[in-house]
């Protein structure tokens, strides 16, 4: 058998029902049982909307003119963005002043001789490696060191580049003399280097 348990209602005894109590104003709601006074619908809280105005989150409003014009629509400008300058393209260095740094490099001890052993033909890779050996433009700890000041070139044919550059070391200027060859594979090989005069004379030269 179940039971089921039920909790004893306290009704209010202070009055009987039906009765006014005159110690309350006349306008007073009335209590409910349980003493809470009742709240208005929450739906009438709200208040309407003006006509003809938007959300925070639109992208227009409507404005109404002092004079009683009708209400016009702004539309919101969107941000402008600054337009960019185009980059110019890095200009490439001349192969003439590719070979002179890179011939001094040998010449000045800062590079080994089979550093230019893919950018040389012929006798030029045994022309360097013998001026090399001299160290003609070595510099030691209390001399300058020797610098690239200018380049000048000719250009006998197509194909071929005739160079000479001076060369400041301290005081002192010397000459460096090279010359450069298109490949068929487009890329610039040098053919014969000097330093300070003609080059040194090989067996089949005579």
């Amino acid at each position: 058998m179940n039971k089921v348990m039920t909790r004893t209602q306290h009704h209010p005894g202070t009055r009987p029902p039906g009765r006014r109590d005159t110690r309350r104003p006349t306008g007073t709601p009335p209590r409910t049982p349980n003493g809470v006074t009742p709240r208005p619908s929450p739906h009438s809280t709200r208040p309407p909307t003006a006509p003809g105005t938007t959300s925070p989150t639109g992208t227009a409003t409507r404005t109404r003119h002092a004079d009683g014009r009708p209400a016009t629509t702004q539309a919101l400008t969107p941000p402008t963005v600054p337009a960019q300058t185009p980059r110019r393209p890095l200009s490439q260095p001349r192969p003439t002043d590719l070979f002179a740094d890179r011939l001094l490099a040998v010449l000045t001890g800062q590079r080994p001789v089979h550093f230019m052993l893919r950018h040389t033909l012929g006798h030029a890779y045994d022309d360097l490696a013998h001026l090399a050996e001299r160290g003609p433009l070595r510099s030691t700890a209390h001399s300058a060191r020797p610098v690239v000041r200018d380049i000048g070139y000719f250009v006998p044919r197509t194909g071929a580049i005739e160079a000479f550059a001076r060369i400041s070391a301290g005081d002192r200027l010397r000459a460096m003399a090279f010359r450069l060859e298109l490949g068929t594979d487009r890329r610039w090989r040098c053919t014969a280097v000097e330093l300070d005069g003609p080059r040194r004379p090989h067996p089949q030269d005579d």
